[in-house]
């Protein structure tokens, strides 16, 4: 049966590069929907326009192929971090950090985040998705409706239940296998402390204050299954979808106040193509805030800084930045223990205040020590485990903005990570909390003791979380959809004040869901998908 089904994946595979081959080689003037970003939410549009087999759809992407084993295997995904598949942005220095300047790894290739990731399905609470429906003004965007689009698009792999998962859909997402037994000594010492264990975490753990569970993962047969790879890959046969790498978006172009196509960078040769019925934006927090800028889009004063003629004033195009910022607590091994499938195998929220009704604190076990670059002078076990504790709705703001009018030229990302004192707050109780699951008895067996933080109390404890923090790369937020004057995008995903132009990807969260993101992306793409396809009679 193996060799039966590698048989028939090579030939597919020769079909789907030889059919990309010839629509590449002679691309179309025009298509009826251009779609740029091959991510986590741009692989969803696409595949879900191409579906009509009437329906042209070009999908641009400015990295490369997935087909590299760093992308594929999942236990290889830290080197990913800082090579060609990563954008590489860089914060600006903040004051808030000690000065310290962040690197914001964002994926450039075919998957996007979704194949340089650690490959965790998190679905995002009950009340992130009743925030995002409220900020709208359409209940359709609520946990409800976001609950049966999750049912159906995925193939779950685990015990069944019929309430919370589906099978059948693209996406194969299975628990962690067999995971590592440092994963269950840290559900056992959640349980230790009263937090409630889960048998999985997108089912009730998603609708409580909070528990613990071993992670769901976007793994099969032991390889990386990016959202590229659950929704385009299988597409790339037909002759509707072309695929187009290598091809770095500048700007949308427009007639008047309509978007009518996209001018792209490709093998250092400008080129346009036109689309008939819409360009959607699928670039990501940092590159579609900038796009929409060297096209027009955007504060009237920044663009005029920057020399850029102003199409559409929108003042919130690049603010509402945001990311979930962590600091991670060390353990020292007695004995080493390898770590397992990509290293990150259980998964814990909770909350910082009794008072509160969701949870406000993300906790990730990474099975490996995991130091910042101040931290690590403080001493890094040769062997150990980090819990990447951190802030699952942080409060603090950052904002984009342009260099220059050179599409080039990279962004100016002020971060602002833990400018807001409500952070501190919250990021003292984060530590507190972590340090009292790492020394709970169940950990006992494992680890030798507690090397970093330790007991640390007041300006110390403040100085190691300044040291300490750092992102989750899960940047969101900077085209928020809302209604208020920092809005950039409709409860449809439509830019405020111009035609056939969409956005659909994590810059159009009000705010960034409690937990990792790639799921969220995956049903904002569904959406926007959906109401292209029902506006257009597509």
């Amino acid at each position: 049966m193996i060799d039966v089904v590698s048989s028939e994946e090579r030939e597919f595979s020769v079909q789907a590069r030889e059919n990309q081959a010839r629509l590449t080689a002679r691309l179309r003037p025009r298509y009826d929907v251009i779609v740029c970003g091959a991510g986590a939410s741009g692989s969803v549009v696409a595949r879900r326009l191409a579906e009509n087999p009437d329906v042209q759809v070009l999908l641009f992407e400015a990295g490369g192929s997935d087909e590299v084993e760093a992308v594929l295997d999942p236990a290889l995904w830290p080197i990913n971090l800082g090579s060609e598949r990563d954008w590489g942005f860089q914060a600006e220095p903040n004051p808030h950090l000690n000065g310290r300047q962040l690197p914001l790894s964002m994926g450039k290739g075919l998957g996007g985040g979704s194949s340089i990731n650690v490959m965790v399905w998190a679905r995002g609470h009950r009340s992130d998705w009743d925030f995002f429906a409220a900020e709208a003004g359409d209940p359709t965007w609520g946990y409800d409706n976001v609950l049966e689009i999750y049912r159906r698009i995925e193939n779950w792999q685990g015990t069944p239940d019929a309430q919370y998962r589906g099978t059948g859909g693209p996406v194969w997402v299975q628990p962690a296998a067999d995971p590592s037994p440092i994963a269950a000594a840290m559900l056992d010492a959640a349980g230790e402390i009263g937090i409630p264990t889960f048998p999985h975490p997108n089912g009730r753990m998603m609708e409580s204050t909070g528990g613990a569970a071993i992670s769901d993962m976007l793994v099969r047969d032991g390889r990386r299954q990016s959202l590229f790879r659950a929704y385009v890959r299988p597409w790339l046969d037909r002759p509707n979808l072309t695929v187009l790498t290598g091809a770095l978006v500048r700007r949308v172009l427009f007639d008047g106040h309509r978007a009518t196509g996209v001018e792209f960078l490709r093998d250092g040769q400008v080129t346009t193509v036109e689309a008939d019925t819409e360009v959607v934006l699928s670039l990501g927090a940092i590159q579609t805030p900038k796009v929409l800028m060297h096209s027009g889009i955007g504060d009237g004063e920044e663009l005029r800084r920057v020399g850029i003629p102003l199409l559409q004033h929108l003042p919130g195009v690049g603010r509402n930045f945001q990311d979930h910022v962590s600091f991670g607590c060390t353990w020292e091994y007695i004995e080493p223990i390898a770590p397992r499938n990509s290293g990150s195998e259980a998964t814990l929220y909770w909350k910082s205040r009794p008072e509160l009704d969701a949870p406000d604190l993300l906790f990730c076990q990474v099975e490996f020590p995991v130091p910042s670059d101040r931290t690590a002078a403080r001493g890094v076990p040769a062997h150990g485990w980090t819990m990447f504790a951190g802030l699952a709705q942080p409060a603090s703001r950052g904002r984009l903005r342009l260099r220059s009018a050179d599409p080039a030229a990279p962004p100016l990302i002020d971060a602002n990570f833990l400018s807001d004192p409500a952070d501190m707050a919250t990021a003292r109780a984060c530590i507190e909390l972590c340090r009292a699951l790492g020394n709970a008895p169940a950990f006992r067996p494992f680890v030798r003791g507690e090397a970093m933080p330790g007991e640390l109390r007041g300006e110390a404890l403040d100085l190691y979380i300044r040291d300490a923090a750092v992102t989750y790369w899960h940047q969101s937020g900077t085209a928020k959809m809302g209604q208020d004057a920092i809005s950039v995008v409709d409860g449809t995903l439509k830019v405020y004040g111009v035609e056939r132009l969409r956005v659909a990807d994590g810059s159009i969260m009000p705010r960034v869901t409690t937990g990792n993101t790639q799921a969220p992306c995956a049903i904002i793409g569904e959406r926007a998908a959906a109401m292209i396809q029902q506006e257009h009679a597509l």
